[in-house]
């Protein structure tokens, strides 16, 4: 399970703030990627937090609600749309998120802790903690609000796009969602640049 080990060690060495970060929706074919950001207060617990992939649904969504309604835990989450995806490419659009939602804290962060790989160019010192969502509570804490935060905006937009199940993938290409595809085309949240999606002959439906 994790722990506030690392974010310890980082008060040891007199960095006051730290927040973690992690992202939500690299891989769908549909829809946004989430970041975000979290500042847990010193001796924070919260049982049962964990990398978001590891909890179910109505657990995840406790969490979230336990997380943000804390009058201690300062949090942002951030959403950047497929437009934007296709535009600048999804490893860096998932490192605007990620830069967005730290800044978005609205308080000096002294260090952040990234789940995966350092980002390049990012404006705060930082350690990329590799599976940091299981180590690190505040990376955690991250995980699970920028997952909910994007289950929640698919499951809005499954009300707009019936056709396509987006409540029950969430845009990841299951088979139900490439046979969608395939009958209906892309919509307007489709990541043009994704395959398959970028390799249908189908006419856009851009309304």
């Amino acid at each position: 399970m994790p722990d506030l080990r690392l974010e310890k060690a980082l008060h040891a060495r007199g960095l006051r703030i730290v927040a973690g970060v992690d992202e939500a929706g690299r891989g769908p074919l549909a829809g946004p990627v989430s970041a975000a950001a979290v500042v847990l207060p010193p001796r924070f617990s919260c049982p049962g937090l964990d990398d978001s992939k590891k909890l179910s649904p109505a657990k995840r969504e406790a969490l979230h609600g336990m997380l943000t309604t804390h009058a201690k835990v300062l949090w942002a989450v951030v959403l950047v749309h497929a437009e934007e995806i296709d535009a600048i490419n999804i490893l860096r659009a998932t490192h605007l998120a990620m830069r967005r939602a730290v800044e978005q804290l609205q308080v000096a962060v002294d260090h952040c802790l990234i789940d995966g790989l350092p980002v390049p160019a990012f404006p705060w010192a930082h350690d990329g903690v590799v599976k940091g969502d299981g180590l690190s509570l505040s990376i955690a804490a991250a995980s699970v609000i920028a997952k909910v935060t994007r289950d929640r905006w698919m499951q809005e937009a499954a009300r707009e796009f019936p056709e396509y199940g987006f409540e029950r993938h969430q845009g990841y290409g299951t088979p139900g969602h490439l046979a969608a595809l395939r009958t209906h085309g892309p919509c307007r949240i489709h990541r043009r640049s994704f395959q398959p999606v970028s390799q249908l002959t189908l006419p856009f439906d851009l309304a």
